[in-house]
């Protein structure tokens, strides 16, 4: 399926225009007479992709989000925080931790991060003091923010599409499905919980679930022992601390694992190396030295 075709209506009207000028710039590529003129078009190409996806983020950004609708709120709010991500790949390379801002003003709006900390903390929801429940509710928002950014770091332009709209009349929470795929790694099967406000009647999401596993119950298990045995502000410092933790790109990561592999493995040959050489000129001295 092409990515084009999964766009929302207003803007994609942009990427077929967009995309049509990239044809036109690949024609001319192959027709190239030099290299020179070649690497010039291809430098054009390169600058008219990051427009392509600059293009697609204004004009998702200027489609309002439907809430009314899970299945279609829970897919633009996503396309919108991916194609911004593709967007702001320099920025980000250049400080990942522009990922936590795409996810506060892209994906956050759409998270209700209040009912997701009551779930978190369960019965103690109703066993701690007022004012530090509020705290708790505030710092497990910017733990959301962080855990998102983190998840985001391993986003490398893979494909995202979402199952077809079911029936949700008189339904007031909704599982929506997707699958992100990608060419080099096996199919990631992910899902989005979305209930409905009753006063508002707007839609939010309030957990993710990736390959069977639930973060909202991941984190309840987490912190139910500490809830237990050193009381919620201990929970609190906890999230605190992860907070504080730098985003780190997992491209960057393997980058630099794959250098650090790559000169262990030299240093290895090398060493391997020297001493034959040694033994080598010793030989020689000693071969010399008898005639």
């Amino acid at each position: 399926m092409n990515t084009i075709n999964r766009l929302p209506i207003a803007y994609k009207s942009v990427a077929f225009a967009m995309t049509a000028f990239v044809l036109t710039t690949s024609n001319v590529m192959a027709q190239a007479p030099s290299t020179s003129s070649a690497q010039a078009t291809a430098s054009e190409a390169k600058v008219v992709v990051e427009q392509v996806a600059k293009a697609q983020t204004v004009a998702m950004q200027a489609e309002p989000v439907p809430q009314d609708d899970p299945y279609k709120m829970v897919e633009v709010a996503a396309s919108r925080t991916f194609a911004r991500i593709k967007a702001e790949q320099e920025n980000i390379k250049n400080d990942p931790e522009v990922l936590r801002t795409i996810m506060e003003e892209e994906l956050m709006p759409y998270i209700d991060y209040r009912f997701s900390s009551f779930k978190v903390l369960g019965k103690y929801t109703r066993q701690v003091e007022k004012k530090e429940l509020a705290e708790f509710v505030s710092v497990f928002r910017q733990y959301l923010i962080t855990s998102y950014a983190v998840a985001m770091g391993y986003y490398d332009d893979q494909v995202v599409e979402f199952e077809p709209k079911g029936d949700i009349t008189g339904r007031t929470d909704v599982t929506v499905r997707a699958v992100i795929k990608d060419d080099d790694r096996p199919d990631i099967k992910v899902a989005f919980k979305v209930r409905q406000d009753r006063r508002s009647g707007q839609w939010q999401a309030y957990d993710m679930i990736a390959e069977g596993i639930s973060l909202l119950s991941s984190k309840q298990s987490e912190f139910e022992s500490i809830l237990r045995k050193d009381g919620i502000a201990k929970v609190i410092a906890s999230m605190r601390e992860s907070i504080r933790q730098p985003i780190k790109l997992q491209n960057n990561d393997d980058e630099a694992a794959s250098a650090k592999a790559d000169a262990k493995s030299k240093s290895k040959a090398e060493a391997k190396t020297e001493p034959k050489s040694v033994v080598t000129a010793q030989k020689n001295t000693q071969t010399t030295a008898a005639g």
